[in-house]
C-alpha cells in the first residue's frame, strides 16, 4: 500500500473520531447533573461509532459517489467515510431545517442521495434496498456498487438470508459488510450465534466470505479491494465480516455493566494503535499528526456551528412532506 493511501486512511479515521466526540460533547452538553435523555439540542438515542472507524475507512476508499452504501442505526462513520455532507447530517441530527431530512429523521434516519447514502434504525434492513440499488446498476450497466452493511447481531435476521441468497442468485454487485463488535446491544455474539464467523455463512449462498479479525484498516483496506473489484467485474456479492471495537455503548447512557472486557477496551483503540504504527514507520511526525487533528476539528466544528445556526422545524408543517 501506497504512502498516500495509508495518510489517507489515518485522516479519515481522524476525521471520524473528531466528529463522535464532538456529537458525544454536544448530546451530553445539557443532559447534567441528571441524565435526561429526552432532554437538550439532540434529544434521543444516541449510537457512536467510535472504535470502528477502520472498517468504513477501509471500505469506503474503494467507493465513488456513484456507489451506494446502507448503514446501521450506528451510521455516522460509514457516512463520514461514503462523502455525506457533514454539514447537513449535522443539522439533521440537531433535528434543523437544514439537515438532510429537514430535521425529521435523526441521526438514525440519514439519507444523502448525492452519494447513494441511507441507513436504519431497523435492524439488518439496509440489506434489501442495497439489493434494489445494485439491481438497478447491473440493468443500467454501469460498474457501481452497492455496500450493505450490518452488524453480527443483524446476521442471524431473516432479510439478511434472504438478501445473501438473492443476490448470489442474480449475482449483483453487492458487498456485505458485517461489523462484528461482539455485543448485540447488551447480548455477548457467543450467547446468540451458532457460529464463530459469520464469514463462514458465505459458503452457504456460493459466495466469498472473508474474516478481518484485527480491526486493521490496511487489512479491511485490502479485503474490501477484492470484493469490490469481484463486484465491479460482475462476478457477483462477496462477504467481508470485520472483527472490530466498541468503544462506547450501545447507546449514550449504556452503563454497561454487563461488559466484563471494559478494562481492556482503550488498549485496543485503532486509532491511536494505527497512528503510532505510521510514527514507527517514519510517515508521520508530532507535526504531521497535530496538522490533522487541526484540519478535522475545523472541519468538525464549523459543521456543528452550522448545525446550531439553522433554525428548528415549525410545528406547523409537523405534517408536511409526510405521506397521508
Amino acid at each position: 500500500m501506497d504512502t498516500a493511501t495509508r495518510l489517507d486512511l489515518y485522516r479519515t479515521m481522524m476525521l471520524i473520531r473528531t466528529y463522535e466526540e464532538a456529537i458525544l460533547r454536544e448530546y451530553h452538553a445539557d443532559k447534567k447533573p441528571v441524565f435526561d435523555i429526552g432532554a437538550g439540542a439532540i434529544p434521543g438515542e444516541m449510537h457512536l461509532s467510535a472504535g470502528q472507524e477502520p472498517v468504513a475507512a477501509g471500505v469506503c476508499a474503494h467507493l465513488t459517489s456513484s456507489d451506494a452504501v446502507t448503514a446501521t442505526h450506528r451510521p455516522h462513520h460509514f457516512a463520514i467515510a461514503h462523502g455525506v455532507d457533514m454539514h447537513r447530517m449535522t443539522a439533521e441530527i440537531f433535528g434543523r431545517v437544514d439537515g438532510l431530512g429537514k430535521g425529521r429523521g435523526g441521526h438514525m434516519h440519514l439519507f444523502d442521495p448525492d452519494v447513494h447514502f441511507s441507513c436504519s434504525g431497523i435492524i439488518a434492513e439496509g440489506y434489501p434496498p442495497a439489493l434494489g440499488q445494485a439491481m438497478a446498476f447491473q440493468r443500467r450497466g454501469t460498474d457501481a456498487v452497492a455496500v450493505a452493511v450490518t452488524g453480527e447481531g443483524a446476521a442471524n435476521q431473516g432479510a439478511f438470508h434472504e438478501s445473501l441468497n438473492l443476490a448470489a442468485l442474480w449475482k449483483l454487485p453487492v458487498v456485505f459488510v458485517i461489523e462484528d463488535n461482539e455485543w448485540g446491544i447488551s447480548v455477548p455474539r457467543s450467547a446468540s450465534t451458532c457460529v464463530t464467523s459469520n464469514a463462514d455463512r458465505a459458503a452457504g449462498y456460493g459466495i466469498p466470505g472473508t474474516r478481518v479479525e484485527d480491526n486493521s484498516v490496511e487489512a479491511v483496506h485490502h479485503a474490501a479491494s477484492e470484493a469490490v473489484a469481484r463486484a465491479r467485474a460482475g462476478d457477483g456479492p462477496s462477504l467481508l465480516e470485520v472483527h472490530t471495537l466498541r468503544l462506547w455503548g450501545h447507546f449514550e447512557g449504556d452503563p454497561q455493566a454487563y461488559r466484563h472486557d471494559l478494562d481492556g477496551v482503550p488498549g485496543r483503540d485503532p486509532l491511536p494503535t494505527y497512528e503510532q504504527k505510521l510514527r514507527d514507520e517514519g510517515l508521520l511526525d508530532e507535526a504531521a499528526v497535530k496538522s490533522v487533528a487541526a484540519d478535522a476539528s475545523e472541519r468538525v466544528e464549523d459543521a456543528i456551528t452550522f448545525a446550531r445556526r439553522s433554525p428548528l422545524p415549525d410545528p406547523k408543517e409537523a405534517r408536511d412532506l409526510v405521506f397521508a
